[in-house]
């Protein structure tokens, strides 16, 4: 009888000790979720151009027709992502 009251406390200091252990393990942090950056902006409308320098570009303004200094007439898109103002366009 002594001998199963000693194995049924020895059982139950393990038991509380694993417990107790596995309360105080610090777990890892999970990082903080939060959605990118390219979903919480409202889109706004625009349309691609083909800009004279050979690139694709994305504007929100209208195409305009702006006369250059030697007196012919360019097209441009205005008010494009890459933060420029006036973009020509090639023809």
């Amino acid at each position: 009888m002594k001998v199963l009251t000693l194995a049924l406390l020895f059982s139950l200091f393990i038991t509380t000790c694993t417990m107790t252990f596995s309360m105080t393990v610090a777990k890892p942090a999970q990082p903080e979720r939060r959605p990118s950056g390219h979903m919480d902006q409202h889109p706004k409308p625009g349309r691609w151009y083909f800009a004279a320098s050979g690139h694709a570009v994305f504007c929100y303004g209208p195409v305009m027709t702006l006369p250059q200094a030697n007196g012919d007439l360019q097209k441009v898109a205005t008010f494009c992502r890459d933060g420029r103002a006036v973009v020509p366009l090639k023809d």
